[in-house]
């Protein structure tokens, strides 16, 4: 039995290629996409919840120091300063922060105990664009404290997908 194709339209085998060659082009298009790479804000809210359990976050006692404007983003110092007496009854648990447009928010968390001292610490980090940065404290009563800064990244790291 013998099939009739003659119903397909003829396409050269260049043709055919461009036309592949478009569809792959569209494909890394969206694969690379911007919107793609950075998180977004819901990410970060979602990133706080887990933090928190859901918990009340009050504002003060922590201060967040990062330049506001940052040409590279690969090496971006900031220092978290907490006000604690950092006694056996009253100290700073942890310290998390999290950044609002990096691909993944939380940056890091640092634990502490009444042994530390003090709750000052400074870092690099990457930040993936110009964005709001936050710092959140969990204090040894279970209470979260929180303090932010803005910042201007000129040129972005953290821009590979995982």
């Amino acid at each position: 039995m013998k099939t009739n194709m003659n119903f397909l339209p003829r396409m050269h085998r260049r043709d055919w290629l461009r036309s592949i060659q478009k569809l792959g082009f569209i494909a890394l298009g969206s694969w690379f996409s911007p919107s793609l790479v950075f998180a977004k804000k819901e990410d970060a809210d979602e990133a706080i919840k887990k933090i928190t359990g859901g918990a009340m976050i009050k504002d003060g006692r922590v201060t967040l120091v990062i330049p506001p404007l940052v040409e590279n983003g690969n090496l971006v110092v900031l220092t978290v300063s907490v006000d604690s007496p950092m006694t056996a009854n009253d100290y700073v648990k942890v310290i998390h922060v999290v950044a609002e447009g990096n691909p993944y928010p939380n940056i890091f968390a640092a634990y502490l105990s009444p042994r530390s001292g003090t709750a000052n610490i400074t870092t690099r980090v990457r930040l993936a664009d110009s964005q709001r940065v936050l710092a959140i404290v969990q204090m040894s009563d279970g209470s979260f404290w929180q303090g932010s800064a803005e910042t201007f990244v000129t040129l972005s790291a953290c821009t590979e997908m995982v």
